[in-house]
């Protein structure tokens, strides 16, 4: 399977609380967004600051992002994933998930080939399904 890992996704596997999509890793091939490095960064550092990781999880956190990073195809935010995020979605988006629902939409249309869609965040798998994209990681 072809695999778009939100960045819900990926926290949950750095530092999850509760289950993670069972099929994490079994995928033949991941993508997500360059945006996925900066969000995770920025919980990681949320967590950290709300003493919720301490500095050896927050080092373990900080180097499996860096390995998932190395291991999964990085999605450019370019100016055709900004145009396509900024059009009319058929649910509520925020401005982060548009960019991971175009990155995703516009892999699936250029590479003619469909991809998993995986997120823990509810609002954004809706939005995914509106769009026709298999949602999986929602519970």
């Amino acid at each position: 399977m072809i695999v778009y890992l939100d960045t819900s996704t990926v926290l949950q596997a750095l530092v999850g609380r509760g289950a993670r999509w069972p099929e994490w890793g079994r995928w033949r091939q991941a993508y997500t967004s360059e945006l996925m490095g900066v969000e995770a960064r920025r919980a990681l550092d949320r967590l950290r600051l709300e003493q919720a990781l301490d500095d050896d999880g927050l080092a373990s956190a900080h180097e499996a992002l860096g390995a998932i990073e190395r291991a999964v195809g990085i999605i450019r935010l370019t100016g055709i994933v900004l145009r396509r995020a900024s059009q009319p979605m058929a649910t509520v988006v925020k401005t982060l998930d548009a960019l991971h629902l175009a990155s995703a939409l516009l892999f699936e249309e250029r590479r003619q080939e469909g991809l998993v869609f995986a997120t823990h965040d509810r609002r954004q798998g809706l939005a995914g399904r509106a769009l026709g994209l298999q949602v999986v990681g929602v519970p």
